[in-house]
Formats: C-alpha cells, sequence, structure tokens
C-alpha cells in the first residue's frame, strides 16, 4: 500500500477504528482467491492459501470493500473481543466503560450497527458521557411545546415501574402513546432524542434499558426543561 495514491501508515488504519483480522483479511484477498468465498478467519487463510492461487495481475485498493469487510468482522466477532480493541478507542475519547453499563451489552446492542470501532465508540458516547446539547434538526422535529406533557408523563410511568427491562419499557412507551392519542413514533423518537441527545439509535426500549433508570430519569427531566425554556422563548 506504500506506492498507492493516497496511503496511509498502517497505524492510521487502526485510528480509523479497522480489525487486525479485517485488515489482514483484506490484504491477501488483493492477490489471492479461494473460490468466491470473500471472508476468512486466519486458520482459513492459513489452510486454503497456495502460491499457485496467487493473481499476477495488479491489484486495486478499494475502500469501500474495506470497510464492508471490516463491518462482517464487527457483526460476527464476539463482543470481548471488540471490546479489546475498542478500549483504545475508549481511551482516545475520554470514555471509561466503567461508569455505565456493561461494555459487552453495549456491543452486543450496536455491533450491527457500524462499519468501524470510530463509528462505534462515538455512537455509544452517550451511555457514559452526558451531554449539554441536542442535535439541532432531531430536537428541532421532535421537542414541540406539547411534547413536553408526553415526556413528563413517560417520566412519571417509568418510574414506577418495577422491572427495568426493554419489555416493560416497551409496554410503557406503548401506554403514553395510547394516553395522548398519538403514534407510539410521537413518544419513541422525543424519548430518544432525550435520552440520546441524537436522533438515531438501536431499538428505544432496549436503549433505555441499558441506560439506566438514573440517567433516564435526569436526562427525560433535562430534556422537559429544555422545551419548556422554549416555549418560553
Amino acid at each position: 500500500l506504500s506506492k498507492r495514491h493516497g496511503a496511509v501508515s498502517v497505524m492510521q488504519y487502526r485510528e480509523d477504528g479497522f480489525l487486525p483480522e479485517a485488515l489482514l483479511n483484506y490484504l491477501v484477498r488483493l492477490g489471492w482467491s479461494a473460490g468466491d468465498q470473500e471472508v476468512f478467519s486466519i486458520d482459513d487463510m492459513i489452510r486454503l492459501f497456495t502460491v499457485d492461487d496467487v493473481n499476477k495481475a495488479a491489484s486495486s485498493f478499494n475502500q469501500e470493500k474495506l470497510l464492508w469487510l471490516n463491518q462482517q468482522y464487527i457483526k460476527s466477532c464476539d463482543p470481548a473481543h471488540i471490546a479489546h480493541h475498542l478500549s483504545w478507542h475508549l481511551g482516545r475519547e475520554g470514555i471509561d466503560p466503567s461508569q455505565g453499563p456493561d461494555i459487552l451489552q453495549v456491543i452486543k446492542l450496536h455491533q450491527e450497527r457500524v462499519q468501524t470501532l470510530r463509528e462505534l465508540v462515538l455512537a455509544i458516547r452517550y451511555f457514559y458521557l452526558d451531554f449539554t446539547t441536542y442535535e439541532e434538526k432531531a430536537a428541532a422535529k421532535n421537542f414541540k411545546p406539547e411534547t413536553a406533557v408526553i415526556l413528563r408523563d413517560l417520566a412519571g410511568r417509568l418510574a414506577s415501574l418495577q422491572s427495568w427491562a426493554a419489555e416493560p419499557i416497551h409496554q410503557v412507551i406503548d401506554q403514553v402513546a395510547q394516553a395522548h392519542a398519538v403514534g407510539m413514533g410521537k413518544v419513541a423518537q422525543p424519548l430518544r432524542v432525550a435520552v440520546t441527545g441524537t436522533g438515531v439509535s438501536p431499538a428505544i426500549d432496549a436503549t433505555v434499558a441499558l441506560l439506566g433508570w438514573e440517567r433516564t430519569q435526569r436526562r427525560l427531566t433535562a430534556a422537559i426543561e429544555y422545551i419548556e425554556k422554549l416555549g418560553k422563548g
């Protein structure tokens, strides 16, 4: 890769969030093939590799293909293995995984949604670090004056839950939607923005369950105050 256009150092791939196995798999496939198989474990590479199957033609580097391959590894890897490589990225972002939910459970919730570890660490920041601003477009779309009433009702019902888990949380969201005669999206999406700061996350019931009761209540309170302040402004 050193002579390729736009070449970067090997360590840049770590910074960009590529798993070493995915990069090795990609490099091996640049000049070698074994039928139509694309994803190989290291054991597969050792077992299947023969010099006779090495291509003589010059290969071309495809960043999109590397991203796709890295995504396949993240999807299929044991969360503990991902956590091992993710720890370096967490440290760079000032995230201490002991100050929030089990990192393995958080990875399980997100590993099918991201292409790189860099993308993953940015996607899970809200589990471990509080935020002071909301994604502008998401807040403008979902924080309407009437939303404060819905979120206050939601916070009250969530506070009375005997079991803090995805299923009962989902039931509460449904109950609030019915009580206010709105679709579930009118409850779930403002809740998502309130607790994550953005308009995108995994299933909101599973997200809130992992986030925990205390963080959820604190962020709902902050969102209600934010909406009411907007109304007065």
